[in-house]
């Protein structure tokens, strides 16, 4: 049975990529900071709450020695935690703004990563999938067809162009392990106050799709729920 670790997975993409994951068949372990909410939240899918805080070395550590003490490995890492920050006009930025987002977005991706390394290293087919966004790309936010060209959000933005290069510096280093990212695409969840045109079933065809591949599957790829897309 396929295990499977997903961040920040007590509401939104997370919790739906969990819902319907344990439909597929896999073991789901729910990563969550808030304690009330991932335990109600998998007590109702059916998954098994770990504590995360992707922010805190400790949490991240705790949570690795966890799954090790209980599944003892794991086959696919979602990293999928993720904030939006400020948006509109930069004027008013601050550093400390910008360590908030990139402390969950990227460098929490890393956090989780290097502690899951050792589990995923036990898999006969581990994958790692990198909620990504197209918010991300010059292409989509420079095309004026496109609903990423419309919307200014600096740090979210930033840090998801820095998480799809991290995406492919991975997937080349990491030969033993499927590295991808997904796009989910403008998808209803508070991270937008639920603007996005998409279901968060629909934001979660991509993530899913990579999930539930069969081994051998290609890595370093940037997957939206219509296919593969150029890293742009």
């Amino acid at each position: 049975m396929t295990i499977t670790f997903i961040t920040g997975a007590n509401k939104g993409l997370g919790r739906e990529t969990a819902r319907r994951l344990i439909g597929h068949g896999h073991t789901v372990l729910l990563g969550a900071r808030d304690p009330e909410l991932g335990r109600e939240a998998a007590a109702a899918l059916g998954a098994r709450y770990v504590p995360l805080d992707v922010t805190d070395d400790a949490s991240v550590a705790a949570a690795a020695a966890d799954v090790a003490a209980h599944e003892g490995r794991v086959d696919v890492l979602i990293n999928n935690a993720g904030v939006h920050g400020p948006v509109g006009d930069p004027s008013d930025l601050t550093a400390a703004d910008a360590l908030a987002v990139l402390d969950v977005n990227l460098i929490g991706v890393i956090r989780t990563t290097t502690a899951f390394l050792p589990l995923l290293r036990r898999s006969d087919d581990p994958a790692i999938i990198n909620v990504s966004s197209g918010m991300g790309s010059l292409a989509l936010t420079h095309d004026p067809d496109r609903p990423e060209s419309g919307v200014i959000a600096p740090l979210y933005t930033s840090s998801k162009a820095a998480l799809t290069m991290l995406t492919t510096q991975y997937a080349k280093a990491l030969k033993d392990i499927r590295v991808n990212a997904a796009d989910p695409g403008y998808t209803a969840t508070d991270l937008n106050g639920h603007s996005g045109p998409q279901t968060v079933t629909e934001g979660t065809d991509a993530i899913v799709s990579l999930a539930t591949e069969l081994p051998g599957a290609g890595t370093g790829r940037f997957v939206s729920r219509h296919g593969e897309m150029a890293w742009s």
